[in-house]
């Protein structure tokens, strides 16, 4: 009877450690994308910067406490925009933000740093954010 539990535990074990999936390989690129931070707008617009920012803030958690155009935890994605000029400085302004949190701007709860996100990958977040001043999106 104890040859027969020992048995059936090991085969469960041995059962137990065969099973799962295949694993996901790692791809290059962010975990947010494939893209590698280069321009590919022709007309120097930032156009296609703007549309790989919106690509990246729809799969992060972003909209867990931002939303375009209502406030929810923090502010509204339009009023960033509204707030800050579309330049160069307020970008990586704003990508740092992204990247270490922030606290104070928007009131007293912090946003959360997302370290996990690339320098380049930030910067067309806030690109989107910031584009989005005066229109309303959903």
């Amino acid at each position: 009877m104890k040859t027969r539990i020992i048995f059936i535990c090991v085969m469960s074990v041995l059962l137990l450690s065969s099973c799962g999936g295949k694993k996901e390989e790692a791809k290059e690129g962010s975990e947010y994308g494939e893209y590698d931070g280069s321009t590919t707008s022709s007309d120097n617009t930032g156009t296609d910067l703007v549309a790989v920012g919106k690509a990246l803030v729809d799969k992060s958690d972003c909209k867990t406490c931002h939303h375009a155009t209502n406030k929810i935890v923090g502010p509204a994605h339009a009023d960033v925009a509204a707030k800050y000029d579309f330049t160069t400085a307020n970008v990586k302004m704003l990508a740092g933000k992204i990247i270490n949190g922030g606290s104070g701007v928007w009131g007293e709860i912090p946003m959360n740093a997302h370290t996990d996100i690339s320098q380049a990958d930030a910067e067309n977040m806030a690109r989107y954010v910031l584009s989005l001043d005066g229109e309303t999106e959903q």
